[in-house]
Protein backbone atom coordinates (compact mmCIF):
# COMPACT_ATOMS: atom_id res chain seq x y z
CA UNK A 1 0.00 0.00 0.00
CA UNK A 2 1.69 3.32 -0.75
CA UNK A 3 2.82 5.71 1.84
CA UNK A 4 -0.51 8.19 1.41
CA UNK A 5 -3.32 5.17 1.12
CA UNK A 6 -1.60 3.89 4.41
CA UNK A 7 -1.80 7.35 5.98
CA UNK A 8 -5.20 8.07 4.69
CA UNK A 9 -6.08 4.48 6.42
CA UNK A 10 -4.98 5.06 9.63
CA UNK A 11 -6.39 8.26 10.08
CA UNK A 12 -10.02 6.98 9.05
CA UNK A 13 -9.04 4.20 11.84
CA UNK A 14 -8.66 7.06 14.06
CA UNK A 15 -11.41 8.44 13.22
CA UNK A 16 -13.72 5.98 13.65
CA UNK A 17 -12.43 5.06 17.17
CA UNK A 18 -13.38 8.41 17.99
CA UNK A 19 -16.82 7.99 16.29
CA UNK A 20 -17.14 4.58 18.17
CA UNK A 21 -15.97 6.36 21.06
CA UNK A 22 -18.40 8.89 21.04
CA UNK A 23 -21.41 7.29 19.80
CA UNK A 24 -21.05 4.57 22.97
CA UNK A 25 -20.78 7.54 25.59
CA UNK A 26 -23.99 8.88 23.64
CA UNK A 27 -26.04 5.76 22.96
CA UNK A 28 -29.41 5.07 24.94
CA UNK A 29 -29.72 1.52 24.85
CA UNK A 30 -32.10 0.91 27.78
CA UNK A 31 -35.20 -0.35 27.01
CA UNK A 32 -38.38 0.06 30.13
CA UNK A 33 -39.96 -3.19 29.06
CA UNK A 34 -40.10 -5.39 31.77
CA UNK A 35 -39.25 -9.03 30.68
CA UNK A 36 -41.61 -11.77 31.43
CA UNK A 37 -39.67 -12.96 34.73
CA UNK A 38 -39.51 -8.78 35.42
CA UNK A 39 -43.19 -8.60 35.67
CA UNK A 40 -43.38 -11.73 37.49
CA UNK A 41 -41.37 -10.34 40.57
CA UNK A 42 -42.57 -7.21 40.65
CA UNK A 43 -46.13 -8.49 40.79
CA UNK A 44 -44.66 -11.14 43.24
CA UNK A 45 -43.40 -8.17 45.58
CA UNK A 46 -46.71 -5.76 45.01
CA UNK A 47 -48.92 -8.62 45.93
CA UNK A 48 -46.86 -9.37 48.94
CA UNK A 49 -46.64 -5.98 50.46
CA UNK A 50 -50.27 -4.90 49.89
CA UNK A 51 -51.32 -8.24 51.55
CA UNK A 52 -48.40 -8.42 54.77
CA UNK A 53 -46.96 -4.71 54.92
CA UNK A 54 -49.23 -2.02 53.84
CA UNK A 55 -51.79 -2.82 56.60
CA UNK A 56 -48.68 -3.01 59.42
CA UNK A 57 -46.11 -0.57 58.08
CA UNK A 58 -47.14 2.30 60.87
CA UNK A 59 -47.58 -0.08 63.50
CA UNK A 60 -43.57 -1.24 62.40
CA UNK A 61 -42.42 2.29 62.43
CA UNK A 62 -44.50 3.13 65.40
CA UNK A 63 -43.00 0.43 67.67
CA UNK A 64 -39.56 0.37 65.80
CA UNK A 65 -39.89 -3.56 65.76
CA UNK A 66 -37.52 -5.44 63.41
CA UNK A 67 -40.25 -6.88 60.88
CA UNK A 68 -39.02 -10.98 61.72
CA UNK A 69 -41.99 -12.31 60.23
CA UNK A 70 -42.05 -10.78 56.95
CA UNK A 71 -38.17 -11.07 56.46
CA UNK A 72 -39.03 -14.12 56.69
CA UNK A 73 -42.04 -14.68 54.40
CA UNK A 74 -39.65 -12.95 52.25
CA UNK A 75 -36.82 -15.71 52.32
CA UNK A 76 -39.87 -18.45 52.13
CA UNK A 77 -40.35 -16.32 48.59
CA UNK A 78 -36.38 -16.85 48.10
CA UNK A 79 -36.23 -12.95 47.73
CA UNK A 80 -33.55 -12.86 50.16
CA UNK A 81 -31.14 -14.89 47.98
CA UNK A 82 -32.76 -12.75 44.45
CA UNK A 83 -29.25 -12.36 42.23
CA UNK A 84 -27.30 -15.60 44.21
CA UNK A 85 -27.10 -19.03 41.71
CA UNK A 86 -29.47 -21.42 42.38
CA UNK A 87 -26.63 -23.58 43.71
CA UNK A 88 -26.70 -21.81 46.88
CA UNK A 89 -30.16 -20.95 47.16
CA UNK A 90 -31.29 -18.11 45.16
CA UNK A 91 -33.19 -17.35 42.44
CA UNK A 92 -30.28 -16.20 39.95
CA UNK A 93 -32.41 -12.95 38.81
CA UNK A 94 -30.84 -9.86 37.59
CA UNK A 95 -30.09 -6.47 39.23
CA UNK A 96 -33.54 -5.01 37.66
CA UNK A 97 -35.56 -7.78 39.00
CA UNK A 98 -34.09 -7.27 42.42
CA UNK A 99 -35.11 -3.60 42.14
CA UNK A 100 -38.28 -3.92 41.39
CA UNK A 101 -38.66 -6.45 44.24
CA UNK A 102 -37.21 -3.75 46.67
CA UNK A 103 -39.32 -1.12 45.43
CA UNK A 104 -42.33 -3.01 45.91
CA UNK A 105 -41.43 -4.03 49.37
CA UNK A 106 -40.80 -0.33 50.04
CA UNK A 107 -44.06 0.95 48.65
CA UNK A 108 -45.32 -1.49 51.51
CA UNK A 109 -42.88 -0.89 54.69
CA UNK A 110 -40.09 1.41 53.99
CA UNK A 111 -38.19 -0.61 56.74
CA UNK A 112 -38.89 -3.66 55.47
CA UNK A 113 -37.40 -2.73 51.25
CA UNK A 114 -34.24 -1.19 53.80
CA UNK A 115 -33.29 -4.59 54.99
CA UNK A 116 -34.11 -6.94 52.04
CA UNK A 117 -31.75 -4.02 50.38
CA UNK A 118 -28.94 -4.15 52.47
CA UNK A 119 -29.15 -7.93 52.76
CA UNK A 120 -28.85 -8.24 49.12
CA UNK A 121 -27.12 -5.51 47.14
CA UNK A 122 -24.18 -5.60 49.54
CA UNK A 123 -24.07 -8.64 51.52
CA UNK A 124 -25.52 -11.37 49.40
CA UNK A 125 -24.20 -10.07 46.23
CA UNK A 126 -20.52 -9.97 46.92
CA UNK A 127 -20.30 -13.21 48.74
CA UNK A 128 -22.03 -14.52 45.75
CA UNK A 129 -20.17 -12.65 42.83
CA UNK A 130 -16.84 -12.65 44.86
CA UNK A 131 -16.34 -15.08 47.45
CA UNK A 132 -14.58 -18.48 46.96
CA UNK A 133 -16.52 -22.16 47.29
CA UNK A 134 -15.47 -22.05 50.62
CA UNK A 135 -16.98 -18.96 51.99
CA UNK A 136 -20.21 -19.19 49.74
CA UNK A 137 -20.71 -22.77 51.95
CA UNK A 138 -20.12 -20.76 55.16
CA UNK A 139 -21.13 -17.61 54.17
CA UNK A 140 -23.78 -17.70 51.82
CA UNK A 141 -25.74 -21.09 51.74
CA UNK A 142 -27.82 -20.77 55.05
CA UNK A 143 -28.23 -16.74 53.63
CA UNK A 144 -30.82 -17.22 51.61
CA UNK A 145 -32.36 -19.73 54.21
CA UNK A 146 -32.82 -16.80 56.80
CA UNK A 147 -29.55 -16.11 58.02
CA UNK A 148 -28.87 -12.11 57.74
CA UNK A 149 -26.24 -10.57 56.30
CA UNK A 150 -24.64 -7.12 57.17
CA UNK A 151 -22.31 -4.62 55.77
CA UNK A 152 -19.68 -3.10 57.77
CA UNK A 153 -17.61 0.06 55.92
CA UNK A 154 -17.92 2.94 57.76
CA UNK A 155 -16.65 4.42 61.08
CA UNK A 156 -16.60 7.24 63.34
CA UNK A 157 -13.89 8.69 62.01
CA UNK A 158 -14.47 7.46 58.47
CA UNK A 159 -17.65 7.35 56.54
CA UNK A 160 -17.51 8.92 52.73
CA UNK A 161 -13.61 8.70 53.16
CA UNK A 162 -13.10 5.25 53.24
CA UNK A 163 -9.84 5.97 52.46
CA UNK A 164 -9.31 7.07 56.27
CA UNK A 165 -10.64 3.41 57.82
CA UNK A 166 -8.34 3.13 60.88
CA UNK A 167 -9.68 -0.55 61.66
CA UNK A 168 -6.82 -3.03 61.76
CA UNK A 169 -5.87 -6.37 59.92
CA UNK A 170 -2.89 -8.11 61.68
CA UNK A 171 -1.86 -11.18 59.97
CA UNK A 172 -1.18 -14.07 62.37
CA UNK A 173 0.22 -17.19 61.07
CA UNK A 174 -2.78 -18.45 59.15
CA UNK A 175 -5.07 -16.21 60.82
CA UNK A 176 -5.98 -12.07 60.82
CA UNK A 177 -6.98 -10.54 64.12
CA UNK A 178 -9.14 -7.61 63.47
CA UNK A 179 -9.52 -4.63 66.14
CA UNK A 180 -11.63 -1.35 65.34
CA UNK A 181 -15.10 -0.02 65.54
CA UNK A 182 -17.64 0.15 62.55
CA UNK A 183 -20.74 2.40 62.50
CA UNK A 184 -23.99 2.23 61.35
CA UNK A 185 -24.25 -1.57 60.63
CA UNK A 186 -27.63 -2.29 59.31
CA UNK A 187 -29.13 -5.30 60.78
CA UNK A 188 -26.19 -5.86 63.21
CA UNK A 189 -28.65 -6.85 65.96
CA UNK A 190 -30.46 -9.30 64.19
CA UNK A 191 -27.45 -10.38 61.75
CA UNK A 192 -25.53 -13.66 61.92
CA UNK A 193 -22.08 -12.36 59.94
CA UNK A 194 -20.61 -8.98 58.18
CA UNK A 195 -18.69 -7.85 55.48
CA UNK A 196 -15.91 -5.98 57.31
CA UNK A 197 -13.18 -3.59 55.33
CA UNK A 198 -10.18 -3.07 57.35
CA UNK A 199 -6.44 -2.03 56.72
CA UNK A 200 -3.51 -3.67 56.62
CA UNK A 201 -1.21 -0.50 56.72
CA UNK A 202 -2.70 2.83 57.42
CA UNK A 203 -0.08 4.64 55.32
CA UNK A 204 -0.97 2.98 52.37
CA UNK A 205 -4.68 4.83 52.45
CA UNK A 206 -7.06 2.83 49.85
CA UNK A 207 -4.36 0.28 48.99
CA UNK A 208 -4.11 -1.28 52.35
CA UNK A 209 -7.62 -2.20 52.48
CA UNK A 210 -8.96 -5.85 52.68
CA UNK A 211 -12.17 -7.20 52.98
CA UNK A 212 -13.26 -9.96 55.49
CA UNK A 213 -15.98 -12.22 56.31
CA UNK A 214 -16.39 -12.20 59.79
CA UNK A 215 -19.40 -14.55 61.82
CA UNK A 216 -21.31 -11.70 64.40
CA UNK A 217 -20.94 -14.11 67.11
CA UNK A 218 -17.01 -14.22 66.96
CA UNK A 219 -15.21 -13.74 70.46
CA UNK A 220 -14.23 -10.24 70.70
CA UNK A 221 -17.12 -8.56 68.56
CA UNK A 222 -19.65 -6.47 70.37
CA UNK A 223 -22.95 -5.03 69.17
CA UNK A 224 -23.92 -1.69 70.50
CA UNK A 225 -27.24 -0.54 71.08
CA UNK A 226 -29.96 0.22 68.42
CA UNK A 227 -29.56 4.13 66.87
CA UNK A 228 -32.77 5.85 67.48
CA UNK A 229 -33.27 7.62 64.02
CA UNK A 230 -35.94 9.39 62.26
CA UNK A 231 -36.28 7.07 59.07
CA UNK A 232 -37.43 3.55 58.75
CA UNK A 233 -37.42 2.95 62.32
CA UNK A 234 -38.12 -0.64 61.97
CA UNK A 235 -34.75 -1.64 61.27
CA UNK A 236 -32.10 -1.47 62.71
CA UNK A 237 -28.45 0.33 62.90
CA UNK A 238 -25.52 -0.13 65.44
CA UNK A 239 -22.03 0.17 66.06
CA UNK A 240 -19.99 -2.43 66.15
CA UNK A 241 -16.31 -2.95 68.10
CA UNK A 242 -14.41 -5.40 66.90
CA UNK A 243 -11.47 -6.57 69.80
CA UNK A 244 -8.71 -8.43 68.64
CA UNK A 245 -11.66 -10.71 66.82
CA UNK A 246 -9.56 -13.61 65.50
CA UNK A 247 -10.26 -15.10 61.95
CA UNK A 248 -8.91 -17.63 59.49
CA UNK A 249 -7.08 -15.96 56.63
CA UNK A 250 -9.57 -17.93 54.29
CA UNK A 251 -12.10 -15.67 55.26
CA UNK A 252 -10.43 -12.61 53.56
CA UNK A 253 -12.29 -11.67 50.39
CA UNK A 254 -9.58 -11.39 47.48
CA UNK A 255 -6.43 -10.51 48.79
CA UNK A 256 -4.83 -7.93 50.77
CA UNK A 257 -5.37 -4.27 49.05
CA UNK A 258 -8.42 -5.12 47.19
CA UNK A 259 -11.01 -3.98 49.74
CA UNK A 260 -10.83 -0.42 48.05
CA UNK A 261 -12.36 -1.93 44.96
CA UNK A 262 -14.72 -4.35 46.51
CA UNK A 263 -16.26 -1.81 48.33
CA UNK A 264 -16.37 0.37 45.83
CA UNK A 265 -18.10 -2.43 43.58
CA UNK A 266 -20.47 -3.01 46.08
CA UNK A 267 -21.37 0.39 46.67
CA UNK A 268 -22.32 1.22 43.31
CA UNK A 269 -25.03 -1.86 43.56
CA UNK A 270 -26.25 -0.81 46.58
CA UNK A 271 -26.84 2.79 45.09
CA UNK A 272 -29.23 1.10 42.74
CA UNK A 273 -30.93 -0.68 45.62
CA UNK A 274 -31.39 2.58 47.90
CA UNK A 275 -32.95 4.78 44.88
CA UNK A 276 -35.28 1.80 44.51
CA UNK A 277 -36.01 1.87 48.09
CA UNK A 278 -36.67 5.55 47.36
CA UNK A 279 -38.67 5.09 44.41
CA UNK A 280 -41.11 3.16 46.46
CA UNK A 281 -41.58 5.67 49.48
CA UNK A 282 -42.08 8.30 46.58
CA UNK A 283 -44.69 6.28 44.82
CA UNK A 284 -46.44 5.27 48.48
CA UNK A 285 -46.64 9.26 49.32
CA UNK A 286 -47.83 9.93 45.92
CA UNK A 287 -50.82 7.16 46.41
CA UNK A 288 -51.25 9.09 50.09
CA UNK A 289 -51.46 11.74 48.58
CA UNK A 290 -54.19 10.54 45.97
CA UNK A 291 -56.46 8.72 48.16
CA UNK A 292 -56.09 11.69 50.46
CA UNK A 293 -57.24 14.56 47.57
CA UNK A 294 -60.10 12.06 46.39
CA UNK A 295 -62.11 12.21 49.39
CA UNK A 296 -61.40 15.26 50.94
CA UNK A 297 -63.93 17.90 49.97
CA UNK A 298 -63.21 22.03 49.58
CA UNK A 299 -65.28 24.76 48.21
CA UNK A 300 -67.68 22.04 47.39
CA UNK A 301 -65.59 19.75 45.13
CA UNK A 302 -62.66 17.09 46.19
CA UNK A 303 -58.93 18.58 46.43
CA UNK A 304 -57.95 16.71 43.47
CA UNK A 305 -60.16 19.13 41.51
CA UNK A 306 -58.45 22.18 42.74
CA UNK A 307 -55.62 23.44 40.22
CA UNK A 308 -53.03 23.70 43.13
CA UNK A 309 -53.60 20.55 44.14
CA UNK A 310 -53.78 19.05 40.97
CA UNK A 311 -50.49 20.67 39.74
CA UNK A 312 -48.82 19.60 42.96
CA UNK A 313 -50.54 15.91 42.41
CA UNK A 314 -48.39 16.50 38.58
CA UNK A 315 -45.15 17.16 40.10
CA UNK A 316 -45.38 14.33 41.91
CA UNK A 317 -45.89 11.77 39.52
CA UNK A 318 -43.30 13.39 37.25
CA UNK A 319 -40.72 13.26 40.13
CA UNK A 320 -41.71 9.50 40.74
CA UNK A 321 -41.36 8.71 36.79
CA UNK A 322 -37.91 10.42 36.22
CA UNK A 323 -36.65 8.62 39.35
CA UNK A 324 -37.92 5.57 38.44
CA UNK A 325 -36.24 5.51 34.83
CA UNK A 326 -32.91 6.29 36.17
CA UNK A 327 -33.19 3.76 38.82
CA UNK A 328 -34.28 1.18 36.16
CA UNK A 329 -31.56 2.31 33.69
CA UNK A 330 -28.81 2.01 36.69
CA UNK A 331 -30.07 -1.75 37.42
CA UNK A 332 -29.72 -2.88 33.46
CA UNK A 333 -26.52 -0.57 33.16
CA UNK A 334 -24.06 -0.42 36.35
CA UNK A 335 -21.79 1.99 36.16
CA UNK A 336 -20.66 4.58 39.01
CA UNK A 337 -22.02 7.67 37.01
CA UNK A 338 -25.50 5.97 36.60
CA UNK A 339 -26.28 4.44 39.61
CA UNK A 340 -24.96 8.35 41.69
CA UNK A 341 -27.41 9.28 39.14
CA UNK A 342 -30.18 7.64 40.06
CA UNK A 343 -29.57 7.48 44.06
CA UNK A 344 -28.69 11.54 43.57
CA UNK A 345 -31.73 11.98 41.65
CA UNK A 346 -34.41 9.29 43.89
CA UNK A 347 -33.26 10.73 47.06
CA UNK A 348 -34.35 14.09 46.27
CA UNK A 349 -37.31 13.35 44.64
CA UNK A 350 -38.90 11.04 46.96
CA UNK A 351 -37.58 14.39 49.35
CA UNK A 352 -39.91 16.69 47.20
CA UNK A 353 -42.51 14.22 46.83
CA UNK A 354 -43.26 13.36 50.35
CA UNK A 355 -43.25 16.90 51.01
CA UNK A 356 -45.84 17.86 48.77
CA UNK A 357 -48.06 14.75 50.09
CA UNK A 358 -47.54 16.33 53.82
CA UNK A 359 -48.95 19.69 52.57
CA UNK A 360 -51.54 18.08 50.59
CA UNK A 361 -53.24 16.60 53.47
CA UNK A 362 -52.22 20.16 54.88
CA UNK A 363 -52.83 19.60 59.25
CA UNK A 364 -53.25 15.72 58.93
CA UNK A 365 -50.08 15.30 57.16
CA UNK A 366 -48.42 16.48 60.63
CA UNK A 367 -50.31 13.99 62.07
CA UNK A 368 -48.85 10.47 63.52
CA UNK A 369 -52.35 9.10 62.27
CA UNK A 370 -51.87 9.78 58.93
CA UNK A 371 -48.98 8.06 56.58
CA UNK A 372 -47.52 11.31 55.35
CA UNK A 373 -45.70 12.24 58.16
CA UNK A 374 -43.80 8.46 57.94
CA UNK A 375 -43.18 9.13 54.23
CA UNK A 376 -41.77 12.32 54.72
CA UNK A 377 -39.32 11.07 57.63
CA UNK A 378 -38.33 7.71 55.42
CA UNK A 379 -37.84 9.63 52.23
CA UNK A 380 -35.77 12.55 54.01
CA UNK A 381 -32.99 9.01 55.09
CA UNK A 382 -32.74 8.39 51.84
CA UNK A 383 -30.30 11.00 51.01
CA UNK A 384 -28.09 9.94 53.67
CA UNK A 385 -27.40 6.04 54.28
CA UNK A 386 -25.82 4.53 51.36
CA UNK A 387 -23.56 8.18 50.25
CA UNK A 388 -24.59 11.04 50.81
CA UNK A 389 -26.50 13.15 48.01
CA UNK A 390 -23.41 15.74 47.81
CA UNK A 391 -21.09 12.79 46.90
CA UNK A 392 -23.36 11.62 44.39
CA UNK A 393 -23.61 14.76 42.11
CA UNK A 394 -19.62 15.14 42.51
CA UNK A 395 -19.57 11.59 41.39
CA UNK A 396 -22.14 11.87 38.38
CA UNK A 397 -19.90 15.45 37.35
CA UNK A 398 -16.48 13.74 37.78
CA UNK A 399 -17.56 10.52 35.27
CA UNK A 400 -19.66 12.75 32.61
CA UNK A 401 -16.07 14.86 32.32
CA UNK A 402 -13.85 11.61 32.36
CA UNK A 403 -16.42 10.20 29.43
CA UNK A 404 -15.73 13.21 27.37
CA UNK A 405 -11.93 13.06 28.23
CA UNK A 406 -12.72 16.70 29.91
CA UNK A 407 -10.97 15.60 33.29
Amino acid sequence: MATGALLRSSKLSVYSLQCMKTLSVQSRAFSCKLTEQQAAIQELARNFANEHLKPNAARLDTEGRFPFEYIKKLTDLGLMGACVAKEHGGLELDYLSLALAVEEISRGCASTGMILSIHNFLYANLVNEKGSEEQKKLFLDSFTKGSIGCFALSEPGAGTDVAGIRTRAVLDGDHYVLSGKKSWVTSAIEGSAMAVFATVDPELKHKGLACFLVPIESDGLFRGKKEKIMSVRAATACNVTLDEVRIPASYMIGREGQGFKIAMGQLDQARIGIAAHAVGIAQSALDTAINYAKERVAFGKSLARLPSVKDRLTDMCILVETARMATYRAATDLSTKNSAMAKYLAGRNAAAVADHCVQILGGRGLSTDYDAERHYRDARGTQIYGGVTDIQKRLVGHYLLKDHDAL
